[in-house]
């Protein structure tokens, strides 16, 4: 069952939670062959009911003590911008849609996505454009995240986060 695996992390993005789960973005996930999707909401208020979205599969939890199998299983990630949920992702090797939160002030999630967007590792959105963004993606463009590099990955964050 072709699956989508949204992650908020630690935090509360409710905003994410909401326009994943709206009629629209059901629709594109639908549209491009989705049938299930899970939801890591995280501390967030947001609970959709399973029967919220009809048309997919819908699972839904706050916390488990590991994420690694729902990334595993996932065909496609959906994530806020925290660098260790980017990483899990990544290193899974999964496509991943990165959703930056605008709302956060001096958003260094920003810089991170559109570094890892830069190198062709992610495609990132808003809330506000992520049913277009899910409508129009091209996930065959991105390229593969090599693990195992911890030099090179602090250089990343380091040029990323504009200390270098």
């Amino acid at each position: 069952m072709k699956t989508v695996f949204v992650t908020v992390g630690t935090t509360r993005f409710d905003e994410l939670v909401e326009r994943v789960t709206s009629p629209d973005a059901v629709q594109a996930l639908k549209n491009r062959g989705y049938e299930r999707l899970v939801l890591q909401v995280g501390q967030g208020s947001v609970l959709p009911h399973p029967d919220s979205c009809p048309q997919l599969k819908l699972e839904v939890f706050r916390f488990k003590d590991s994420i690694a199998e729902d990334f595993r299983r996932a065909d496609l990630v959906i994530s806020h911008a925290g660098a260790g949920s980017c990483l899990e992702a990544l290193g899974a090797g999964k496509p991943l849609l990165v959703v930056v939160n605008d709302r956060l002030m001096n958003n260094h999630q920003l810089e991170l996505a559109r570094q890892l967007h830069m190198d062709s590792h992610l495609l990132y959105c808003t809330c506000s454009t992520l049913t277009k963004t899910l409508t129009t993606m091209d996930l065959s463009v991105l390229l593969p995240f090599l693990p195992g590099q911890p030099k090179n990955f602090a250089n990343f964050l380091d040029k990323a986060l504009g200390v270098q």
